[in-house]
């Protein structure tokens, strides 16, 4: 049956006085189905209707039935539903009923006006009426109203308002607590448990349940772990509600810990939970939790809808297991914009850009249009492998289809700095008008990978003038730029300044930042000192660091030590291994060097080789050391040859304590000209028109040797060469620049540290890259071919529609390319 929607209005009234008699309708069936909850609206027309003309033909006028019996109008006003329903019959009430009929039913008028949406209503009847113990309900039914909708504020406000003569209830506290976790008002929150206690509800169900959540909700997890332990019930809600509350505090191993408890209490989590202990697994590492969760779901058949296939491709994901995860993530018959996101995210900063571009391209083949997620990890990729062509087709697809939001822009201005581009990272931020402190830090970290050190000091300094108070990242950013600028005494005054003036406790990435500084600027014993003065045990990282900086300055003794301490906290691994054979080759100590490479032998560990790329024409070639299986390996050889000949010309001379080998000078020298990033150049030079700016990125550091050799061919080729470490870029154009640190390349944005070292054997490389031709240039020349190919010729693939097929090959189609630095404009 119908609720009533509207009653005793005028034209309704005639319509129904208009019905013949005799229609079956009468006062008492009427009542009846009152009584069942059935009140329709037609028999309460009629109800009036036939009251109406008994009273015209006796001539008398007396209330309406319904308005004498308490009870029935108690019905009455719960089944209104609608707003205009309950102002006619609160009308009715006023100008019919008595009033201590009317003041009896205040409370019950006033719960029916609030639970209608009327609230002013709700809240002047309540004024106006008597107080009374009863009246709690209407209070509650206000209390509600304002608590689920949207103004929680207004909610506290009800709550201080309910008199002292009526007694708040369970509902009322679980009420209170609701509305003050949505605003986050923890002050609020506190007198409402202490109310609540007092009153009775200390252990109440309902008050533990909600104020569980306003803790977990706002990260008071030890206060909530309390409440949580005094429950003497818990249901699935209860337990959801701290497994997330711990990971949301950032306390991954304490939610896995709830949901083994959780399991002991014979409980299973429902999909929240699931997805809550997905992500504590890979913020932790714990691949065996997450794989028994995924074993679980898979035993019994549990259904696994697209939020939880995206946190089990998130888990694996961040935990390298890319395998697993593009194994889940085909399995899904369904796929939004995050589960895209979570994948190709991850391949991008984990080494594996190439992978990356691939699955952002299957993206928008399939028809679904990246958003800002995917679109972040795509511009990751493209930092990662130098693909400023590709990143700038990337920005103007933002421009017409995104909005260049904080975190969109952020990831924009550190791809055009990883990729050389410092002039247009540089336009991009002094565009942006609104900057958050991640932003600030990003610009600062550009200017240090660029080497321009007080420029990064500048921009701090303005960054302060605008109030934005630095934090442990953007010192992070500032110390890097200024060890890479060899800004020794600004270094040490704002490593100071960060630890007296602002309070900021030295972490890890600091501590590199400063003692890379002072060993590369040959105060090694005073790198050594600081760590010594400090509370805890250097890492890895730092001792790695000192290091290098003995390794550079001959610090021989130092380093065995340094060495020493590395290999305890990590024997096998290659990289450290590598370093301390370096040491001793420095040192001459080949006896040494051969100990350290049995010992690399015996752990089965491979030095990774280092390999440079190079992108002309949209396509990406990769060479490595003594390649010779490109197409045009002589003329590069015969490139290279001509090129070692004109910088000893000038003056140049092979630095052969880089080669790290028992050779003859004349071989060291020959392995050194042969180095992948000159054979990239070569090729550079080879391929594109007089002053066309190249860019090559290596997977491992640029020796010292060939970051002098570098400014030579600059210089004799009259060319912008940007040759980077995987992200941090070395610009040379006839100026001389310092060579970023060695081992430790760290790119700090915002609170987040990656490393992007990409390591990929000889065998990975040719695998990913195959082997394709460039097309021959429009002017005589030599015959560009080209071995490893990623990228197609341009086209406007991002608007592709959803039933193009995605390419069999390994080829990435970009729409014509953003251009911040209005070059195109200013050559026309």
């Amino acid at each position: 049956m119908e609720v009533l929607e509207t009653i005793f209005w005028e034209e309704d009234v005639k319509a129904i006085l208009a019905i013949p008699t005799g229609t079956g309708y009468n006062d008492e069936s009427a009542w009846h189905a009152g009584e069942k909850g059935l009140f329709s609206e037609r028999s309460a027309y009629h109800v009036y209707v036939e009251e109406e003309k008994r009273r015209s033909q006796r001539g008398i006028m007396h209330p309406l039935p319904f308005l004498d019996d308490p009870r029935r109008l108690r019905r009455l006003l719960s089944s209104c539903a609608a707003l205009r329903t309950l102002t006619r019959l609160h009308a009715l009430l006023i100008v019919s009923s008595s009033a201590s009929s009317h003041h009896i039913l205040s409370s019950c008028l006033a719960t029916a006006s609030a639970r209608a949406g009327d609230l002013a209503a709700a809240e002047s009847t309540l004024a106006t009426a008597p107080t009374s113990p009863s009246s709690i309900a209407a209070w509650n039914a206000l209390l509600a109203a304002h608590s689920r909708g949207a103004s929680p504020d207004e909610a506290l406000r009800v709550f201080r308002a309910i008199p002292a003569a009526v007694r708040p209830d369970s509902t009322t506290f679980t009420l209170a607590l609701s509305a003050c976790a949505r605003l986050g008002d923890l002050a609020t929150g506190e007198v409402v448990r202490d109310r609540a206690s007092k009153a009775g509800y200390r252990n109440d169900i309902f008050v533990c349940s909600s104020l569980l959540n306003f803790y977990a909700k706002w990260g008071a997890m030890d206060d909530a772990v309390k409440v949580f332990d005094r429950m003497r019930k818990r249901d699935r809600v209860t337990w959801s509600t701290m497994v997330t509350g711990c990971v949301n505090a950032g306390q991954p191993v304490q939610a896995i810990e709830m949901y083994m408890r959780m399991r002991e209490d014979g409980l299973e989590g429902d999909e929240v939970v699931i997805v809550g202990v997905m992500q504590a697994c890979a913020a932790t590492g714990d691949v065996r939790m997450g794989a028994s969760v995924h074993g679980y779901l898979l035993r019994h058949a549990m259904r696994m809808d697209i939020v939880i296939s995206t946190s089990l491709v998130d888990m694996y994901a961040k935990n390298r297991l890319f395998d697993q995860a593009r194994r889940v993530f085909e399995l899904m018959p369904h796929r939004n914009d995050v589960s895209w996101s979570a994948l190709i995210s991850q391949l991008a900063q984990y080494g594996n850009a190439d992978e990356a571009l691939g699955l952002f391209r299957q993206m928008q083949v399939s028809g679904l249009q990246p958003n800002s997620g995917p679109v972040v990890g795509a511009l990751l990729a493209c930092s990662d492998l130098g693909l400023l062509k590709l990143g700038k087709s990337i920005h103007g697809f933002i421009l017409r289809r995104l909005e260049l939001d904080h975190m969109v822009g952020t990831a924009v201005i550190d791809m055009y700095s990883k990729c050389g581009s410092l002039a247009s990272a540089q336009l991009l931020f002094d565009k942006v008008v609104s900057r958050d402190l991640i932003s600030w830090n990003v610009m600062i970290a550009c200017f240090g990978a660029h080497g321009r050190g007080r420029d990064a000091l500048s921009l701090f300094q303005e960054m302060k003038r605008n109030e934005v108070r630095p934090d442990h990242a953007t010192f992070a950013s500032l110390l890097s730029a200024l060890s890479h600028s060899g800004l020794v005494e600004e270094g040490k005054f704002w490593f100071d300044c960060m630890v007296n003036e602002y309070g900021i406790e030295p972490a890890e990435k600091h501590l590199v930042c400063i003692v890379d500084l002072l060993a590369r600027s040959g105060l090694v014993e005073e790198a050594k000192d600081l760590l010594a003065s400090m509370h805890t045990k250097p890492t890895i990282s730092i001792l790695v660091a000192l290091l290098s900086g003995c390794r550079n300055n001959k610090k021989l003794e130092l380093g065995e030590s340094t060495a020493e301490k590395i290999l305890e906290l990590q024997p096998g691994d290659v990289g450290v291994l590598a370093l301390v054979s370096n040491l001793y080759a420095a040192a001459k100590n080949w006896d040494k060097v051969r100990e350290v490479r049995k010992l690399m032998k015996d752990h089965s560990s491979k030095k990774v080789p280092g390999c440079s790329s190079i992108e002309i024409r949209g396509a990406l070639h990769t060479f490595v050391m003594e390649d010779q299986s490109h197409p045009q390996h002589r003329q590069i050889l015969q490139m290279v040859s001509k090129l070692d000949s004109e910088m000893r010309k000038m003056g140049y001379v092979p630095k052969t304590e880089f080669v790290y080998h028992d050779l003859e000078e004349g071989v060291k020298e020959q392995l050194l000209s042969r180095h992948s990033e000159r054979l990239a150049i070569a090729f550079g030079l080879l391929n594109t028109s007089p002053g066309t700016r190249l860019v090559v990125i290596k997977n491992l550091r640029v020796c010292g040797d060939c970051h002098d050799a570098i400014k030579y061919m600059s210089k004799i080729a009259d060319r912008e060469i940007v040759c980077h470490p995987s992200a941090v870029p070395q610009v040379h154009m006839h100026c001389v620049c310092v060579v970023t640190p060695v081992e430790i390349l760290a790119r700090v944005v915002g609170d987040r540290t990656s490393e992007y070292m990409t390591q990929r054997s000889v065998a990975e490389v040719v695998e990913v890259y195959g082997t394709t031709t460039l097309p021959p240039p429009p002017t005589p020349g030599p015959i560009a071919t080209s071995t490893p190919a990623v990228l197609g010729a341009p086209s406007r693939a991002f608007d592709a529609p959803s039933s193009v097929s995605a390419p069999a090959s390994r080829s990435f189609h970009f729409p014509p390319a953003a251009d911040p630095d209005g070059r195109r404009a200013a050559s026309r």
